[in-house]
């Protein structure tokens, strides 16, 4: 029975008015208290309330507004979020705050719970006359209290934490069993031993008595001041101002930064490239990430972006004749959504805290992000800290203060330690690696070497059995655990082909909305980082009962095609639930040594071992016959997509190699295979009739992934380059650009068109998912592969993406056969399309956190070298871009590109003598489109051009707030000669599990030498990091297929 009221709410309008606005609100009688000790009856359904607790704790919305970080400590259990702190939380903190507050509420780890007071009958109270919204709240939420301690008969006693003294007062002896206390004296009394809670309370209430004191005495202004919201958002639909998302250039973070358009409301717009912002007066306070709206400046006063080489830390100024054409520039009128997070930092040495400030508890931090300004906190540990990366958040940041005011919240690592850097790269990407839980674990199937998983004799009735009737195998690294596809092929009795892919059945286990679910959605996919991987489902499923192992049966979902016999044109697909029984697990260099009659292979195949010969050759057969059938309908597959435009782009993977005592001692790039090509091939056909198929049944809310056309202007320097060499790049489609480059071929140097086709990808814009009811149909297109539809099926033990498209394709044939609607596990456009952002964001974080780790390797193995000596640091390098001051170097060797300075701090340039070796002399520079020019005051000259060659010495430049960077000189103007470098790629066969072990064991006898030597370690911040089970951090390398060495220098559009 519901019961209606009236709601008086007090709104402003556009122009600035108050409004009285009346609204209905209807009460009733059986919303859920989700409490465990619940004997009403309550649904009980979701997440409930643990009874396993000594008191249930309510906080008011002051303390959800302020400590919220203390209440996610997974120590507080038995939290129950009144609706009325939620939606305080929501209109007064902001989205980001609100949205931290639903994931916590949602995480299974967590034991705490929302209860919906304003909508219960009994729990409601109206607002009086004449009563602030701040005591309104706290009598709401006392309420509740005492209504919730009542329901649950008394069984467990309450206690409210307020902030307000007054009701502390008033309500604090007024009901038995419901307690009313300060946050504080809560902490003290129940969490006396809850030490980090204790010291982020204080580090929070510093920081909040700092701003207030800091607001009192500052009278001076030193940025302007935000436009309000409702004048912002007026000015963006009529098109005076520019929304998008602010990004700081991290070599010039001082001065440079540039607005991404997000979009113009109705309004037409003429500009086609970023906005500049110049100066950190006219970013006005914008942090990277932070959605801003902006101003365009007069013309007359547009800005040109730098075009000379700079270092991070030194050079926040540029000379004036470094800067590149005009381009549209502005200035930072408001933010529209503040994308602040937890940020690394690192507090300065003593000498410059001794000199920031007479108060030694004020500290300004650096940041481990260039891109981020110093951090004011309040601290009493910063001397204990001093060589230690530390995590902060931002509180504040006011037109009166040069600084945003924040707080410190817990310690990561030594500074230098490898797993301080780790933990430091998970934190500044947002990566949460948190072990499952034991009620996520609860789901899943119970199994142990006594008792392996078997088919479900029901389940099996509902799946086509292919068991004995099909060769399947699979083709990974070595070393994989998490096998999420396999193939096959077979020849039909009609004389055609059949063609199958066949994907782990990962939602038969995972249902849709379970814990497990929620988690993987979290997580959105499994992290790679140069050593270790953090899963985003469990290893029961990743590794046993999903991974589709040899000589074991398992539930799959497959795509077959039926095949002409000849030209491979398809002529039929069906999609199934199947039971699979996978017959090989090969690994690359075996499928590739198949395919080219290496015969000494086979040793490598346990499959075939304790086999008589007769048997063995009769399988061996079978099996050449199938991958090489494989590669051929896989090269006819590729030939049709290159006929469309599809681009061959340019990666590097590095693997590692190890002397004899254990050190790394090598890189070197991992050499490509067809087989590679011929797996991905057969994914990417999966991949793409998966896409039409969901995109048929469900045109509003199927999961597809798009790939735009990149911008035109992002081709400039490829273009230029290429013209140096006589050569000329079509851009204006994927099918002109995909000619142009296979044209674009130096005979005398291979290397030159993999550095043209690094660029073209340096160009691309990133692909991402979407939601079919977001945009319209011609946008679907996938511009790299050159299919009209796409999304991705193949690995949904890695990807939450793949998980959704299975459930859509199941639910898509299910539709199909019963010819009826099947609504179930089907999310809606709008829904669908806020999973796919935060997908798009998780994957995003993934690819910096691996970039990130693979240069926290590289600077690793350069920093034990010593440069004069070893000649492993000296290389040949290759000049793919002229700018100002220098020009950038790819190094084939080692996959690495780098800046390398033509013209030093002290304003010599560089000289070269007549054996071509290099030093510093006094002169200039004169920079052309395709050469630079170096010539000194004695009138030596020497000119650096396009594609030269050139040797290098690879040195690491050390940061002590910042990470470690690779840094490349120039040694001689002449290629750099070895035939150890070709020597090593072309016999490069060691064992990468043998090289793991190795590694491993130098890792750890360096942790125990640290340990004995006496350094404190914060073994209790590392553990928080260590999910990925082993003997060591260096176990999973092997399993690493897409660690590509990306460009260390510089973002080639900032």
């Amino acid at each position: 029975m519901l019961l209606r009221t009236e709601r008086v709410l007090q709104l402003r309008s556009q122009q600035g008015r108050s409004v009285r606005v009346v609204r209905e609100h209807y009460l009733r009688p059986d919303v859920p208290c989700r409490s465990a000790l619940c004997r009403a009856a309550c649904p009980r359904d979701g997440k409930l309330l643990s009874d396993d607790v000594t008191h249930y704790v309510v906080p008011d919305c002051k303390v959800v507004q302020d400590y919220l970080e203390i209440l996610e400590f997974p120590e507080l259990k038995g939290v129950i979020f009144m609706q009325t702190a939620c939606q305080a939380v929501q209109h007064q903190k902001g989205r980001r705050h609100y949205n931290k507050l639903r994931n916590l509420v949602k995480d299974a780890r967590h034991d705490c719970i929302v209860f919906a007071n304003e909508f219960h009958q009994h729990s409601y109270l109206p607002r009086e006359k004449g009563e602030s919204m701040e005591k309104w709240q706290t009598r709401s939420i006392y309420s509740a209290a005492v209504w919730y301690y009542n329901h649950c008969l008394g069984q467990m006693p309450v206690v409210m934490v307020t902030e307000d003294e007054d009701a502390i007062r008033k309500y604090g002896n007024e009901t038995e069993g419901v307690f009313v206390i300060s946050f504080k004296n809560y902490l003290d009394n129940f969490w006396p031993d809850l030490k980090a809670a204790h010291e982020l309370f204080d580090s929070i209430l510093q920081a909040r008595r700092e701003r207030e004191s800091e607001s009192q005495e500052n009278n001076g202004k030193e940025y302007p001041e935000h436009l309000p919201v409702e004048i912002l958002e007026a000015g963006i639909k009529s098109g005076r101002y520019i929304q998008g998302t602010l990004n700081v250039n991290k070599h010039r973070a001082q001065v440079e930064a540039f607005v991404r358009l997000q979009g113009f409301g109705g309004k037409e717009t003429d500009l086609q490239s970023d906005i500049l912002i110049y100066g950190t007066r006219a970013r006005n306070r914008a942090i990277h990430g932070d959605v801003v709206a902006v101003e365009l400046l007069p013309v007359q006063e547009w800005k040109g972006r730098t075009v000379a080489l700079c270092e991070n830390e030194t050079e926040d100024k540029a000379p004036a004749d470094t800067s590149g054409d005009p381009m549209p520039t502005g200035k930072v009128v408001g933010i529209m959504q503040k994308n602040w997070r937890d940020y690394v930092v690192t507090f300065p040495s003593k000498e410059d805290s001794q000199s920031q400030s007479r108060n030694a508890q004020k500290i300004l931090v650096i940041p481990w992000d260039y891109r981020i300004p110093k951090i004011r906190i309040s601290t009493q540990q910063a001397e204990a800290l001093q060589e230690y990366r530390v995590v902060v958040r931002i509180d504040s940041w006011e037109s009166t203060s040069l600084y945003p005011n924040g707080h410190f919240v817990r310690v990561l690592g030594r500074i230098g330690d490898l797993e301080g850097e780790i933990a430091a790269i998970l934190v500044e990407n947002s990566i949460c690696v948190a072990p499952f839980s034991e009620i996520q674990m609860s789901e899943m199937p119970m199994i142990s070497s006594k008792n392996l998983w078997k088919v479900n004799p029901e389940e099996a009735k509902n799946r086509l059995d292919l068991r004995d009737t099909h060769l399947i195998l699979s083709i990974d690294p070595k070393g994989c655990e998490d096998v999420d596809d396999a193939l096959s092929v077979r020849t039909l009795p009609n004389g055609n082909l059949e063609l199958g892919v066949h994907i782990a059945d990962v939602t038969h286990f995972v249902a849709p909305n379970s814990y497990t679910d929620v988690e993987a959605r979290a997580r959105a996919t499994t992290y790679y980082l140069a050593d270790r991987r953090y899963d985003m489902l469990p290893s029961v499923l990743s590794a046993d009962i999903c991974s589709l192992l040899s000589g074991v049966d398992r539930y799959a979902v497959s795509v077959l095609w039926e095949l002409a016999k000849e030209s491979y044109e398809i002529l039929r697909v069906c999609y199934n639930k199947t039971i699979i029984r996978s017959a090989y697990k090969l690994v690359y260099e075996a499928a590739q040594g198949l395919l080219d009659g290496d015969t000494s292979v086979v040793a490598d195949i346990p499959e075939l071992k304790n086999l008589d010969e007769t048997t063995k050759q009769e399988k061996l057969a079978e099996l050449v016959w199938a991958i090489s059938k494989l590669t051929d309908i896989a090269r006819h597959v590729r030939a049709k997509r290159d006929s469309c435009g599809a681009l061959e782009l340019e990666g590097v993977e590095i693997q590692v190699q190890l002397d004899d005592k254990n050190n790394i001692c090598d890189l070197i790039p991992r050499q490509p295979l067809e087989v590679h090509e011929t797996v991905a091939e057969c994914m990417i056909l999966a991949n793409h009739w998966v896409a039409k198929k969901i995109a048929e049944s469900f045109p509003h809310q199927a999961l597809l992934r798009q790939h735009p056309p990149p911008r035109q202007e992002f081709f400039t320097e490829l273009r230029e380059c290429a013209s140096a060499k006589g050569f000329s790049i079509d851009t204006r489609s994927n099918k002109a650009l995909a000619e142009s480059l296979d044209k674009a071929n130096d005979p005398l140097d291979p290397i030159v068109n993999k550095l043209l086709r690094s660029m073209a990808t340096q160009a691309m814009s990133n692909a991402v998912y979407f939601s079919t009811g977001s945009c319209p149909e011609e946008e679907f297109h996938h511009y790299g592969l050159a299919l009209e539809k796409y999304t991705h099926f193949t690995s949904p033990i890695r990807r939450y993406a793949d998980i959704i498209v299975h459930r859509l394709l199941m639910a898509a044939t299910t539709l199909e056969e019963t010819k009826g609607g099947v609504k179930d596990n089907i999310v809606s456009n709008k829904d669908l399309q806020e999973v796919c952002r935060h997908i798009n964001s998780r994957n995003r974080a993934a690819q910096h956190a691996q970039k990130q780790s693979t240069e926290l390797f590289q600077c690793m193995y350069f920093k034990d070298k010593t440069p004069e000596t070893d000649e492993c640091c000296l290389a040949d390098g290759v000049i793919y871009s002229i700018r100002a001051n220098g020009v950038l170097v790819f190094v084939p060797r080692y996959g690495i590109k780098g800046a390398v300075y033509m013209k030093n701090k002290d304003g010599l340039v560089m000289a070269c003598q007549g054996d071509g070796s290099c030093e510093w002399k006094p002169g200039s520079l004169h920079r052309f489109q395709s050469k630079i020019t170096s010539t000194t005051t004695t009138g030596e000259s020497v000119t650096l051009s396009l594609f030269d060659h050139i040797t290098v010495k690879i040195l690491v430049q050390t940061s002590r707030c910042h990470a470690d960077t690779i840094k490349l000189e120039i040694t001689r103007n002449a290629p750099y000669q070895t035939s150890d470098v070709d020597v090593s790629q072309k016999n490069f066969h060691v064992v990468r599990s043998d090289l793991v072990k190795e590694v491993s064991q130098s890792a750890e006898a360096a942790q125990r030498a640290q340990e004995n030597s006496g350094v404190e370690v914060l073994d209790e911040d590392y553990r928080e990091y260590c999910q990925t089970k082993g003997a060591s951090l260096y176990q999973l390398l092997e399993e690493i297929r897409d660690l590509a060495l990306l460009d260390i220098s510089a973002d080639v559009r900032s």
